[in-house]
């Protein structure tokens, strides 16, 4: 890695949902070939909300800096995280198609997860990194949030069958080629 001469570490941890203390809170990283069943969504369904189901999902990242020949280099990590207590279902209402349709919210969040990563790969910082990596992250997860109401909005919450198709279909071929 070459001579450190001067290190400055920081380290940030926001999440799309804000918890009071993350560490307690039951977390479960977005994996390849993972796919939710029921039992993943632990948390208890409003009684005066009309959805069928709710995945809490969310972006985190943590980052240090430090300086290299003089260079400030910055290292990074970002996770996509589902929440199974904050997630839940009305089982009346939900059935195989319902599971996908949630598992494909989670599987939007990987995305901008590695939207996230590729954007602060490319991005050059100066020594305002914190701010900058907060104002890349913020809007990232404004679209994040725009696309996830897109898809809500075009599937019609999973009802709109061959929409729902169209999109597990694109999902997976981005998620293949980030």
């Amino acid at each position: 890695m070459g001579l450190i001469k001067k290190a400055h570490s920081t380290l940030f941890l926001l999440a799309l949902l804000i918890f009071s203390n993350i560490q307690s809170q039951e977390v479960m990283s977005w994996e390849p070939g993972f796919r939710f069943t029921w039992n993943d969504f632990r948390g208890a369904a409003p009684i005066t909300s009309r959805a069928a189901a709710t995945t809490a999902s969310g972006i985190t990242y943590r980052f240090t800096t430090f300086y290299e020949n003089n260079e400030l280099q910055v290292d990074y990590k970002v996770f996509a995280y589902f929440y199974p207590t904050k997630s839940w279902y009305k089982p009346e209402l939900c059935n195989d198609v319902t599971l996908l349709h949630e598992q494909l919210h989670f599987d939007i969040t990987e995305l901008y997860a590695r939207k996230l990563r590729k954007q602060l790969a490319e991005t050059k910082f100066t020594k305002n990194v914190k701010e900058e990596i907060r104002k890349i992250y913020k809007a990232t997860i404004r679209q994040l949030n725009d696309y996830q109401n897109r898809y809500d909005s075009e599937t019609n919450y999973s009802r709109n069958l061959p929409v729902q198709e169209r999109w597990v279909q694109e999902i997976e071929e981005a998620l293949r080629e980030y």
